[in-house]
């Protein structure tokens, strides 16, 4: 049996992300996506899906870290993962899953020679670094004082979501203002993924603003509405959407006591 959601389901959602992006008719938006991120040097024209999304296995699957891994034409490695949660020792664990991915290139026969580089793409839906207020970080191993970039195989972006949705103004807004202030802010390919990927529910049923007229994007919201779970993948995605939301309620709760502990404070 096969269920079809009635709502626009979140790609923040690890299990919709992969199925969106990690299959072979949807190519076109992984590309796109890893060239929104990546530097020039790094762009592919063409990537293999080596771990594609296939509903047969997700039984073992959703166990697991549901990331999407793909080699370039060019030999290059990427692993593509979104996250929605701040678990303990997150930067650990995207090391361990980087040398994994470098690693795993050699066969027992094989020499260094054959290694190409890798590069982490981390994708989240919280602050990992807060004393930097971009929501794009590049990470190089260089070396301290010269800053020669000798060790060019390692790699790691980290796209925080949360730095991309915040909207800093002190007055209180319709929701037609937020969404022309949170639209206002996109420039980039990456902006327009990075909206696509925090903030979907703005593009539904709405028409798209020029700034987020895309093909790729559009494609990807077209996926969305179609997009078909079977009774097994449903229970896991909808008991991901009730931990999200029930710690996105959690934190506006952290935040509002904050507030009125500040304002107490101040009126003392």
């Amino acid at each position: 049996m096969v269920a079809l959601m009635t709502e626009l389901m979140t790609p923040k959602i690890d299990l919709v992300f992969k199925k969106l992006f990690g299959v072979e008719e949807n190519k076109d938006l992984l590309i796109s996506l890893i060239n929104s991120i990546v530097s020039e040097e790094d762009q592919v024209a063409d990537v293999e899906i080596l771990n594609p999304y296939n509903a047969q296995n997700f039984r073992t699957d959703k166990l697991s870290i549901l990331d999407v891994k793909a080699r370039s034409n060019t030999g290059k490695l990427y692993n593509i993962e979104i996250q929605i949660s701040d678990e303990a020792d997150y930067d650990k664990r995207a090391l361990y899953y980087w040398g994994k991915l470098y690693t795993q290139q050699l066969k027992k026969s094989d020499d260094y020679s054959k290694l190409n580089k890798a590069i982490g793409i981390h994708i989240l839906n919280f602050t990992s670094i807060p004393d930097i207020d971009k929501y794009h970080n590049v990470f190089h191993l260089l070396e301290k004082d010269s800053k020669i970039h000798f060790f060019t195989d390692i790699e790691l972006h980290t796209i925080e979501l949360k730095k991309c949705e915040n909207n800093k103004t002190e007055q209180k807004l319709s929701e037609d203002e937020e969404v022309n202030l949170f639209l206002g802010k996109i420039k980039t390919s990456l902006d327009r993924w990075a909206t696509f990927l925090s903030r979907c529910d703005l593009l539904k049923n709405k028409n798209f603003p020029d700034n987020l007229k895309d093909a790729q994007i559009k494609k990807a919201m077209d996926a969305l509405d179609e997009m078909h779970l079977s009774d097994e993948e449903r229970e896991a995605y909808e008991d991901r959407l009730k931990w999200l939301r029930m710690e996105v309620n959690t934190i506006q709760k952290a935040t509002r006591a904050a507030e009125e502990k500040g304002i107490e404070k101040g009126i003392e």
